[in-house]
């Protein structure tokens, strides 16, 4: 008998006018995007620390789309597209080891295939969050 991985949590998910804003904890390698780009949205000292209504959903979006590690995600419920995939897809090795890629992707991981359209994926391979990357490993000094 195969022992089965234990569920992954959900994304905590906060809605908005117009926008629904997922947030994955386990992916977020604080990048910072979200949290400079529109601070009126983002903002790690307040709780909920995601407030998706102080921002028209197109900006909410758009910052979203900067963030590299795909731990913020978005779903259009005011009739306009939920985000599309960049192409070509991209992937660039960065110094540290992690793999960026952009594009229309299905990622393998333990609990399934997942589609996705940004990851920063584990290049050295100590991560506790296959595929992604956690810098738990060898990579965690460069981060």
């Amino acid at each position: 008998m195969t022992s089965q991985p234990p569920p992954r949590p959900a994304a905590k998910s906060y809605d908005g006018e117009g926008i629904v804003v997922g947030f994955d904890a386990h992916r977020c390698l604080h990048a910072a995007e979200c949290v400079r780009g529109l601070p009126t949205v983002f903002d790690v000292g307040r709780r909920p620390w995601v407030q998706p209504d102080n921002a028209p959903a197109d900006e909410v979006a758009e910052v979203i789309h900067r963030c590299p590690s795909g731990a913020l995600q978005y779903h259009r419920t005011d009739g306009m597209p939920d985000e599309a995939p960049d192409v070509p897809t991209h992937v660039s090795l960065h110094a540290d080891g992690v793999l960026h890629v952009r594009g229309d992707l299905e990622v393998a991981t333990p609990y399934g295939p997942r589609h996705e359209t940004r990851v920063m994926l584990c290049g050295c391979g100590a991560t506790a969050d296959t595929p992604y990357c956690d810098h738990s490993g060898p990579c965690a000094g460069h981060g």
